[in-house]
C-alpha cells in the first residue's frame, strides 16, 4: 500500500504521541524526558524511514520496541558501573 508523505507524517506523528503518552503514564517519565527519550531513540529513527514499515503497526507494537531498547540501554550503563 503506497501511502502520501502527509500520510505518512500523520501515522507517525500519532504513533509518536501515544509512546510520549505511555512513557509518562507507564514509565512515569515528565513530558520532557518522555519527548528527549522518543525523539533521541534509535527506534524514532527508524520510524521516520517510511521504507521500515513501522508507520502501518499499532503504535503498541512499535512502543514495545522503544522498551526494548530502553532496557537494553540501561543494562549497558549498569555494566558500566
Amino acid at each position: 500500500m503506497k501511502v502520501s508523505r502527509a500520510e505518512f507524517q500523520n501515522m507517525k506523528e500519532e504513533i509518536v504521541k501515544d509512546m510520549i503518552s505511555r512513557l509518562m503514564d507507564e514509565q512515569g517519565f515528565s513530558l520532557q524526558e518522555a519527548f528527549d527519550t522518543v525523539y533521541t531513540s534509535r527506534l524514532f529513527e527508524k520510524l521516520n524511514n517510511p521504507q521500515t514499515g513501522l508507520y502501518f503497526q499499532s503504535s503498541g507494537y512499535v512502543f514495545s520496541f522503544l522498551i526494548e531498547e530502553l532496557q537494553h540501554n540501561n543494562k549497558a550503563c549498569q555494566n558500566m558501573d
